[in-house]
């Protein structure tokens, strides 16, 4: 999935569909996987055997081709169980019993396993048929026992590099409670998670009424790495709420560009000073996703080296005379292939609390359409996110970044802002422990 970092320059996330699906172990049910129906007695029986199997099977000890069906291993080949499983033991440790059993139907079941660390909801589905194997199998959540914040500090500590966080309960005063933090206010790389401050200054537009969300422009611009648009024609048009949804939900580079393209530059870095970030200057000038690919290419290492040593003035014509370098047909996916690539330099940079300002910039605007954009992918499992009122999210990885940042409405109607970075600038991070972090952070928040 990280083939070339894909994940944020462009993703976020759907920052991690696939990421936290291996990393947050989220085991899907195959889409072509039957639903639970009632089925003669015997398949009771089997879902009895397979649930007493499973333990086996997270540890590593029952091969995965014994175990599950083959709809299921054509959406979830053998390796990436290997994988996942092998996550699971690192971050929770041992895999140890299956503490309780809620049945569903005669094929399904909602377990609660025990780790060493960790309970794990996992929902579970055999099939209908003999040998009735596994064909559907999700961990829906997994909570850490006896968590604290002092652990999860502890943890953030442990990582290798520089990683930072925030939590922070929001007010309309812009004094929030920080609830709390590791090196909040030091400036991260964060990926794909700037296209937060595009969001914002897309709603400020439709708010001053100089734009619409059902807009019609051309997708005029093409990025590396656009999942939901790469296929799609030249100057295909779209609203501004499509490109926004592309842009948030799923990281759509050549979404975020054709945004960026349409509010302007000079609009967007603006917006950084207003919603209060602390160094913008570090943000100056706002790149363009391709832009900062294509800088990143070996065959521009010469603009690049003129680039980086340039004043912001001079950093602004290199990239108003350089253009026909600096688009898509310039990107080289080897750039991403050998490690962390200029991520302290050709990046786009925030604290912690500068991600806090601009959720509660966010929260404040009282954008219906911007909050329901940012709910449109979660960022954590479902179990997680039904406790809470509202969860908008966004984040962003590459190599040596990831980043993820969340905005929470507790049932009780009070809102927070739970954000972190982690950076290493000369070895690939370990996003699963990150996005259990994170998790772990957002389940601890209130």
């Amino acid at each position: 999935m990280l083939k070339v970092r894909r994940e944020t320059l462009k993703h976020s996330l759907k920052f991690v569909l696939s990421l936290a699906l291996s990393s947050c172990a989220l085991l899907a049910i195959p889409a072509n996987a039957a639903p639970p129906v009632a089925v003669k007695k015997s398949t009771v029986n089997s879902l009895d055997v397979r649930i007493e199997q499973l333990v086996e099977v997270l540890k590593g000890t029952t091969p995965a081709k014994e175990y599950f069906d083959e709809s299921f291993l054509n959406a979830v080949p053998e390796a990436q169980v290997k994988a996942i499983t092998e996550g699971l033991i690192k971050q929770y440790g041992r895999p140890l019993r299956v503490l309780n059993i809620d049945r569903k139907s005669p094929q399904s079941a909602v377990l609660k396993v025990e780790f060493e660390k960790a309970i794990g909801t996992i929902n579970i589905n055999v099939a209908a048929a003999a040998p009735y194997k596994v064909n559907g199998l999700r961990i829906a959540s997994i909570a850490a026992k006896d968590d604290s914040k002092s652990k999860i500090d502890a943890d953030f500590a442990a990582l290798p590099g520089k990683a930072g966080y925030i939590v922070e309960r929001l007010n309309d005063a812009g004094n929030g409670q920080i609830i709390a933090a590791r090196s909040a206010n030091d400036q991260f790389a964060i990926g794909s998670t700037f296209k937060l401050y595009i969001l914002a200054e897309l709603a400020s537009q439709v708010d001053a009424r100089e734009l619409s969300w059902g807009d019609v422009v051309p997708l005029s611009q093409r990025s590396f790495s656009s999942s939901a648009t790469s296929k799609w024609p030249k100057d295909s048009p779209a609203t501004l709420q499509t490109l926004a949804l592309q842009m948030i939900s799923v990281s759509d580079n050549s979404a975020t560009d054709t945004l960026l393209h349409t509010l302007g530059r000079s609009a967007v870095e603006r917006k950084l000073a207003l919603v209060g970030h602390s160094a913008p200057d570090k943000m100056l000038p706002f790149l363009s996703t391709v832009e900062a690919f294509a800088m990143k290419s070996p065959a521009n290492a010469d603009l690049r080296a003129n680039f980086l040593k340039a004043s912001e003035k001079e950093q602004r014509k290199i990239i108003e005379t350089q253009q026909p370098r600096l688009g898509l047909a310039q990107v080289d996916e080897r750039s991403f292939a050998g490690g962390p690539a200029f991520i302290e330099t050709l990046e786009w940079f925030a604290s912690p609390s500068d991600i806090a300002n601009l959720m509660n910039h966010i929260r404040k605007s009282r954008s219906d359409r911007m909050l329901q954009i940012m709910a449109v992918n979660p960022g954590i499992p479902d179990a997680d996110a039904a406790k809470w009122n509202y969860v908008g999210y966004k984040g962003g990885s590459e190599a040596g970044v990831i980043s993820m940042s969340f905005l929470l409405q507790s049932k009780a109607g009070a809102w927070y802002v739970v954000s972190g970075s982690w950076n290493n600038p000369v070895k690939e991070v370990d996003q699963g422990a990150f996005v259990a972090l994170m998790t772990r952070l957002v389940q601890t928040a209130q």
